[in-house]
């Protein structure tokens, strides 16, 4: 009952943001909901005299049920059909996550971007957009208006990538018979799933491929998000480290993301259940809420953040956020190439 008392103004505040917002991600894929809920929250929360009241329902959805979103995405992941089909683009995906981790770091010493967002940005990128930023930023302390400028970085690249890489592809000679090619680059060189989701959607309606270019993105994807859990261990262990060296006490156990643990055990029950016979399809509530979650995360998140600031401070994020993916792009790109597959 306290804890209801305490939190009800602020989670049922978020929910009325995020109600809407979710509506106009499904109207609005290429967008998304998370994208409607942070610009939603930014903007009622310029309106809002006195957040007081709502303040710890705030923080606690944009703390705790963002890493519920998490563990829930593991209900999407069967590591059967991964470890089958995402072999051949695991060097990609190893290459250009690197890749990206790589510039994030060399521009975050060259352009003394804070980093916290650095970090962000990097995985945000690399990996799997604002799921890898949800599960990334409570394991870094990062705050709401970090979480909030590295999602709007990841957003703006992710909608460019969604209408122009279609008609690049074409430019570049991808087989317009197979969406092989197109998937595995769709899939490793795009941030988001929604709009790797768009990108393949789009190749397989020009060239009448059914859903083949689809499966291949979204498995590949799926495979990336894997990587969720070697980065936020590396990344604990080293705030664990780097606090020692300046002589504070950071107990590991304390931010051990130990809600990667449940990610994992939730992607095993779902290997195993498909594998005994149960459908696919009755984890689908399960994947629906996840993402939901993200969306009522993000709308908590916008009302933590200053939008003038963030306009005022986003330069350098911006560019950090380009060079990442035009790296991520060019590395994909060359390994196909290097592994014959386009």
């Amino acid at each position: 009952m306290n804890f209801i008392k305490k939190n009800w103004k602020g989670m049922l505040l978020c929910l009325i943001i995020s109600v809407p917002c979710w509506l106009l991600g499904q109207k609005f894929p290429i967008i998304g909901g998370p994208v409607f809920a942070i610009i939603a929250g930014m903007v009622i929360t310029l309106f809002l005299k006195d957040k007081t009241a709502f303040q710890d329902g705030i923080t606690f959805t944009s703390k705790k049920v963002l890493q519920y979103a998490v563990i829930l995405l593991g209900f999407g992941l069967n590591l059967s059909v991964i470890l089958e089909t995402g072999r051949q683009s695991l060097p990609i995906i190893i290459a250009t996550i690197s890749t990206s981790l790589i510039i994030s770091y060399v521009l975050h010493r060259a352009m003394h971007i804070p980093g916290k967002i650095s970090t962000l940005v990097g995985v945000g990128s690399s990996i799997c957009g604002g799921s890898a930023i949800a599960a990334t930023a409570p394991v870094i302390d990062a705050d709401d208006e970090e979480v909030a400028q590295a999602i709007s970085v990841i957003f703006f690249f992710n909608v460019l990538a969604a209408l122009l890489f279609p008609a690049f592809g074409a430019l570049i000679g991808f087989s317009t018979g197979s969406g092989e090619a197109f998937g595995i680059f769709a899939g490793t060189a795009v941030n988001d799933t929604s709009s790797v989701t768009a990108a393949a959607s789009t190749w397989d309606s020009l060239y009448q491929l059914g859903s083949a270019t689809l499966d291949k993105a979204v498995t590949v994807k799926l495979t990336r998000t894997l990587a969720i859990i070697p980065i936020t261990l590396v990344l604990a262990f080293i705030r664990t480290k780097n606090a020692k060296a300046d002589g504070q006490k950071v107990d590991f156990k304390k931010i051990f993301p130990f809600f990667i643990l449940y990610f994992i055990l939730a992607s095993v029950i779902t290997t195993v259940a498909i594998e005994a016979g149960v459908s696919p399809d009755f984890f689908a509530p399960i994947k629906t809420l996840s993402k939901f979650f993200i969306v009522l995360a993000m709308s908590a998140i916008g009302l933590n953040t200053n939008i003038v600031k963030l306009v005022k401070t986003g330069g350098k994020p911006i560019i950090m956020g380009l060079c990442c993916w035009i790296g991520i792009t060019g590395v994909s790109l060359l390994m196909q190439r290097l592994l014959g597959i386009w």
